[in-house]
């Protein structure tokens, strides 16, 4: 490929970039939000285009295809669609879903070596390692501090409701605000956690690993994305009033923890 590794980088952050935009759309109903991450994909997309056009010519000219073009082109066939269906209906959940797929393919596909010309099955580099870590450290840094948001509006509520006045009371935000800011959290954190996990199942189908999905590590990270996803219905959805977001939110903060500290008695982890 004639692109420098830093520019198919680049599309790899653009591409998460637009994730985000998307699933904060989805939380806020923003119309420019929406706008962004449709930009952003758009540029994903055409760019992709770049690489696939390439292949093709490649091809005409030494009549194979690498496992790389394959994947590529069904990570480009995931964003066609989803654009597509952006074009005439509005299901940004559904848009989101379908790109964290299509991201995690790009990202363990970008992050792998493959001296065959056959499309034999392909381990994941240590870049690709370093890629599922550091969304995975995001993720756990924003999430900690919607738990610390949350826990404040706990602290405030109790004590409003008590009438207990203080100076520690009197220097908090308002419940409004610490609110907000535990759902900008969210916005940030589950998007990087899911994108995160799809990564590492990916791998662990690609490498025919199967038996660890079934692993504790697995298993507890997908019971804390389910239990934040039920927050986000709650909140979004349901409307539900702030202290029971808040009560919700530190019980998925808690399985978080049981999936952190799962890694003592995880198998690969």
């Amino acid at each position: 490929m004639v692109t420098q590794n830093w520019m198919q980088d680049a599309i790899l952050y653009v591409y998460a970039l637009s994730l985000l935009f998307y699933f904060s759309d989805f939380m806020n109903e923003s119309r420019r939000l929406e706008r962004t991450g449709t930009g952003l994909l758009v540029f994903v997309w055409l760019l992709q285009s770049c690489y696939l056009t390439e292949s093709i010519i490649a091809y005409n000219q030494n009549n194979h295809v690498i496992l790389y073009e394959y994947w590529l082109a069904f990570s480009w066939l995931l964003i066609t669609i989803s654009l597509v269906i952006s074009r005439f209906f509005k299901i940004n959940f559904f848009i989101f879903f379908i790109n964290v797929i299509g991201f995690a393919v790009f990202a363990l596909n970008l992050y792998t070596r493959q001296e065959s010309e056959s499309l034999a099955v392909w381990e994941a580099t240590q870049e690709l390692l370093y890629v599922h870590i550091s969304l995975v450290l995001c993720a756990y840094a924003a999430l900690t501090v919607g738990a610390v948001f949350s826990g404040m509006y706990l602290f405030l509520h109790n004590r409003l409701k008590e009438k207990r006045w203080s100076s520690i009371v009197r220097r908090l935000p308002s419940l409004d605000t610490l609110d907000q800011w535990t759902a900008r959290a969210v916005i940030i954190g589950v998007p990087l956690l899911a994108m995160s996990l799809s990564i590492a199942v990916i791998s662990l189908i690609v490498e025919g690993r199967l038996e660890l999905l079934l692993d504790l590590k697995v298993i507890s990270s997908f019971a804390t994305l389910v239990a934040f996803f039920i927050y986000i219905y709650q909140r979004s959805t349901l409307k539900r009033p702030g202290l029971q977001l808040a009560r919700l939110y530190m019980l998925s903060f808690a399985l978080l923890l049981v999936n952190l500290f799962s890694n003592y008695y995880s198998s690969f982890h």
